[in-house]
C-alpha cells in the first residue's frame, strides 16, 4: 500500500512546551521533529514532512503571522506529492488561526489545525494522540474539500464552528450548536454529517486596526467612540442574546455610521445566531435600520477575523454586509 505524504507545520504552542525547572512553569521548547519522536508508529500509515514554522505560545500570534502561515501552507499544498497539511498552534488563539485559514485557503486537499491542552512535562501529555488523531484525518479521503478542520480528543470539527469551551479540559473544542463533524475511531475518519456551504475571502491583505467590544448591562458609547477615534477601521460588538444593546450605546453606532466605520453585530451567548427579531430601541431591528451588520453565528473573535480580511479584501460596507449575512436570511 502506498503511503500518503503529509505536511506538518509547526508553530508553537502548548503542545511544543516543557516546564523549564528555573521558573517552574511551561514554555516552547521542542522542535517538530523531537514532538514526532513521541508520536510513536505514525509512520506505518504516512509519510510525515516537518516544517518549523515558529516556536511561539497562542497569544502571541498575529494576524500578519497568520497571513504568513497562510501563504506557506499555500505553497506547500500545491505540491504533487503532499495529500494534506497539519499545523500546530497554542490552543488560546487555535480557533482563530483555523477560522481565518478557512476563509483563506482555496484547495480540496485536507487542512487539520492540532494543540495540546498538557504539555510534554505533565502526566497525560495529549499532544502525541491528538497529532496521530491529525494526521489520520488529513490521510482519510473523506476529509477532502472539508475546508479546514481541528483536531482534538479524536474530535473533528469545522474550523468554522468550533471554539475552545474550557481552560483545562482535553475535550475543550466543542461545536456548540451543531456538533462535531465526525470522530476518529480506530484511526479511522467517521463522519456524522456533511458541510452545507463554505464561504472564501480571496485577499492578500488584512486590516489589523479591528476592535471588539463585550457589551454589559448599562454600558454606555465611550468604547466606541474610543475605538474609532483611536484609528479602528472596523468593530465587532458582542451583543446581549439575540443581537440587543443597552439604548445607551446608541450614540456610538450613530457616531461609527457618520464615520464610515461598520460595526458587526454578534451576540455575547455561547451559541445561536442574532438576527433582527426585536424592535425596540437598541434591538437587532434598530442596529440594522442603524447600519450595522448581523454576524450570523460568530463568536466574536471569529467574527474580527472575517471583519480583518473583508475589510482587507474592500471598503464598501455593502460589500462587507454581503459577506458577512451571505445564508443569514
Amino acid at each position: 500500500m502506498n503511503k500518503k505524504k503529509v505536511a506538518i507545520i509547526f508553530t508553537g504552542g502548548t503542545i511544543s512546551m516543557t516546564v523549564d525547572p528555573r521558573i517552574g512553569a511551561a514554555i516552547p521548547s521542542l522542535s517538530g521533529e523531537q514532538i514526532m519522536s513521541m508520536v510513536t508508529n505514525i509512520d506505518t500509515i504516512a509519510d510525515i514532512e516537518v516544517v518549523n514554522f515558529a516556536e511561539i505560545p497562542g497569544p502571541h500570534m498575529t494576524p500578519q503571522k497568520m497571513m504568513e502561515l497562510k501563504n506557506l501552507v499555500n505553497d506547500i499544498i500545491n505540491k504533487d506529492d503532499i495529500s494534506g497539511v497539519v499545523i500546530t498552534h497554542g490552543t488560546d488563539t487555535l480557533e482563530e488561526t483555523a477560522y481565518f485559514l478557512d476563509l483563506t485557503l482555496y484547495t480540496q486537499k485536507p487542512v487539520v489545525v492540532v494543540g495540546a491542552m498538557r504539555n510534554s512535562s505533565e502526566l497525560g501529555y495529549d499532544g502525541p494522540s491528538n497529532l496521530a488523531a491529525a494526521v489520520c484525518t488529513v490521510i482519510s479521503d473523506k476529509a477532502q474539500n472539508k475546508g479546514v478542520l481541528v483536531v482534538m480528543n479524536n474530535e473533528v470539527n469545522l474550523a468554522s464552528e468550533v471554539t475552545k469551551t474550557n481552560t483545562l479540559s482535553l475535550d475543550t473544542f466543542k461545536s456548540l450548536t451543531y456538533g462535531p463533524l465526525g470522530i476518529i475511531d480506530n484511526n479511522v475518519l467517521i463522519l456524522h454529517r456533511d458541510i452545507i456551504r463554505r464561504q472564501h475571502i480571496h485577499t492578500h491583505k488584512i486590516e489589523e486596526n479591528v476592535d471588539l467590544i463585550k457589551v454589559g448591562v448599562g454600558m454606555n458609547s465611550k468604547f466606541i467612540k474610543f475605538s474609532i477615534d483611536s484609528g479602528a477601521k472596523g468593530i465587532v460588538i458582542e451583543a446581549m442574546g439575540r443581537g440587543n444593546i443597552p439604548p445607551t450605546m446608541l450614540d456610538g453606532i450613530k457616531y461609527a455610521k457618520e464615520k464610515n466605520v461598520p460595526i458587526v453585530i454578534v451576540s455575547r451567548c455561547h451559541s445561536g445566531r442574532v438576527l433582527d427579531t426585536y424592535g425596540y430601541e437598541g434591538a437587532g431591528r434598530n442596529l440594522i435600520d442603524l447600519g450595522c451588520i448581523l454576524g450570523g453565528d460568530l463568536p466574536g473573535q471569529k467574527a474580527r477575523i472575517k471583519l480583518m480580511l473583508a475589510l482587507g479584501k474592500t471598503n464598501d460596507i455593502n460589500e462587507i454586509k454581503k459577506i458577512f449575512e451571505e445564508g443569514i436570511y
